[in-house]
């Protein structure tokens, strides 16, 4: 599969991505919470893979600029629909966009969030570095993405059996101390990795870092 085959993958299966419930409210309350926290109101933010912009609509009013992209025109298509339903956002742009189509201006974003984003990727430290490269000085990158590798073996012998039939999109497999590594090899300082699971340990650890250079 390549990045073609990812983006087809989420255009046939946004609507039905659109209708489904998010499996942990109130650790996704707590995300939304703790990263409202660390925005500020002059903070121009980049959203990468935002779905169908449920949380771009939730943190846009708290900021003066707020891009919101996904990999999926389908996506998009909805968060535009959904952005249109919930009233005014002027400050709210939608656009159908990877990190790496993206480039550094003369504006650079003083934050990047990334939520169930950086194990889609198909070359995390290169995602990385470029996300470094769209910050500000002492800019933020937060995340919360699945580690599938600290998760249930069978998961990692499911995946590329599900990827071969057109079930299931390319997904990364990687710790959560390797990804805090490639985040270093990247630039940044960690300054938090939290859990917001209501219950237990999901393996989604919730990461706040710096660009340190």
């Amino acid at each position: 599969m390549s990045i073609a085959d990812d983006a087809r993958f989420w255009n046939r299966t946004a609507r039905k991505y659109a209708k489904g419930r998010i499996s942990d409210e109130a650790g996704y309350e707590r995300t939304l919470e703790r990263t409202r926290a660390l925005l500020k109101p002059n903070d121009r933010v980049l959203e990468l893979g935002c779905g169908t912009g449920t949380t771009a609509i939730r943190l846009a009013g708290g900021v003066k600029d707020y891009l919101a992209t996904d990999i999926s025109a389908g996506m998009i298509t909805i968060a535009e629909e959904r952005k249109h339903a919930a009233g005014s956002f002027p400050n709210l742009v939608f656009s159908t966009a990877t990190a790496q189509t993206l480039e550094p201006g003369p504006q650079p974003f003083n934050a990047v969030l990334g939520f169930n984003y950086l194990h889609l990727v198909r070359d995390l430290p290169g995602t990385v570095k470029h996300i470094h490269s769209l910050l500000t000085v002492h800019g933020l990158f937060i995340t919360k993405t699945p580690c599938v590798g600290d998760m249930n073996p069978l998961i990692r012998l499911v995946l590329p059996a599900m990827r071969a039939i057109g079930k299931a999109p390319y997904a990364g497999v990687f710790s959560a101390a390797e990804l805090c590594r490639h985040i270093g090899v990247g630039g940044f300082d960690i300054l938090a990795m939290e859990i917001h699971a209501t219950r237990g340990n999901d393996n989604r650890p919730y990461i706040v870092a710096q660009k340190v250079s």
